[in-house]
């Protein structure tokens, strides 16, 4: 870990107390995001989901993955030695990056998803051309949405249109639009990934 977290940012979060280690590269070679996986309690729910309401691709899947005596499943993804992997199945989800889905059964597994604000909160926001259809379409299919399509109109990310939508397991998704870009890309030197970028 010493060698992964540049000097800048580990005096940033010395000044909090936060870091107890230095260092002067990142990660060699990263090019992108290649995938996000998510635990899902039912693997084919979750990809007829993402088929059919979000419109990805399944592209290939594999598994089981177990170890009965070992310390494989630990060792190799730091979880319970007795954890099972059911399947893994790889989608394609439009221009962006693709999502790996995990079926797990494992010893005192946790079967809630976080919210946001706890610890490895989390979502996933999917790129719409038309977030008003997008948000009418969750709504049409009986998901749960909440506010919005909710536009920012100040600071960087001004442009941008968004609403959340959860999916049947709980899995909290971003619907999200910037059709004529955000505030931030005037001279900015980094621009985030987009559609048409």
């Amino acid at each position: 870990m010493k060698k992964f977290l540049s000097s800048a940012a580990c005096t940033v979060l010395a000044m909090h107390g936060a870091c107890a280690w230095a260092g002067d590269r990142t990660i060699s070679g990263v090019r992108g995001i290649d995938h996000i996986g998510v635990t899902v309690p039912d693997v084919e729910q979750a990809v007829a989901f993402l088929h059919d309401v979000v419109g990805c691709q399944e592209a290939f899947r594999f598994g089981p993955f177990m170890d009965d005596k070992g310390t494989f499943m630990q060792d190799l993804v730091n979880v319970d030695p007795r954890a099972v992997i059911k399947q893994i199945v790889m989608m394609r989800c439009g221009q962006g990056s693709n999502i790996e889905l995990f079926q797990y059964s494992a010893p005192e597994q946790r079967t809630e998803e976080p919210k946001n604000s706890d610890y490895g909160g989390h979502h996933i926001a999917f790129y719409v051309k038309d977030i008003k259809a997008a948000v009418d379409k969750a709504k049409a299919d009986g998901l749960k949405t909440f506010m919005g399509p909710f536009p920012i109109k100040e600071g960087p990310a001004a442009g941008q249109s968004i609403t959340y939508v959860l999916a049947p397991w709980g899995m909290q998704i971003e619907l999200i639009s910037y059709p004529k870009g955000m505030a931030y890309e005037k001279g900015a030197k980094t621009r985030l990934w987009a559609p048409g970028h």
